[in-house]
């Protein structure tokens, strides 16, 4: 049984709170999930494919990232969650947005990295390819291929100045 902090819109940690992975959330509680969009210092940018067998199956994800664990800070889950899903460990994430959905609040990083690239680690049922691609494929990605209108808003982000 998973279970997370309950926090109120502001990202304030309800005391006394705990939610449970599967279970409705109530109204005006709200979870947190990480995102990491990773940039390597060439330029390029790094795009895991979903597990076939998983929602959104084959589409490409621009971030790592997923639901923070009971007690764990947002940089923490976004560290842990990077690590788990392209075995990259990385100090260089920097928070670069937040935006509200369903009961959720999503904390979004930037991770800067220079490292080996084909060392990123797939996470077995999670992911089953990754690639790396340039700013311009990224921001040109169709809707189709890259998974969620909240991905699509974030890489859209990007175009306006968010990298820096």
């Amino acid at each position: 049984m998973e279970k997370w902090d309950a926090y109120d819109e502001n990202l304030s940690k309800i005391p006394n709170m705990v939610l449970i992975r599967g279970e409705k959330i109530p109204d005006g509680i709200f979870h947190l999930v990480s995102d990491v969009l990773v940039r390597h210092t060439d330029g390029s940018y790094l795009l895991m494919q979903r597990d076939r067998r998983k929602h959104f199956g084959g589409m490409w994800e621009a971030t790592a990232g997923g639901s923070a664990l009971a007690g764990e800070s947002p940089i923490e889950c976004a560290a842990r969650e990077l690590w788990e899903e392209t075995g990259i460990k990385s100090d260089n994430l920097f928070e670069v947005g937040r935006t509200k959905n369903a009961g959720t609040i999503y904390v979004e990083y930037l991770c800067i990295t220079d490292c080996p690239k084909d060392s990123i680690r797939l996470q077995e049922g999670e992911t089953s390819a990754y690639r790396w691609v340039s700013r311009l494929e990224l921001l040109e990605m169709k809707k189709d291929k890259l998974v969620t209108e909240r991905m699509q808003k974030f890489v859209n982000e990007l175009q306006q100045g968010f990298e820096k």
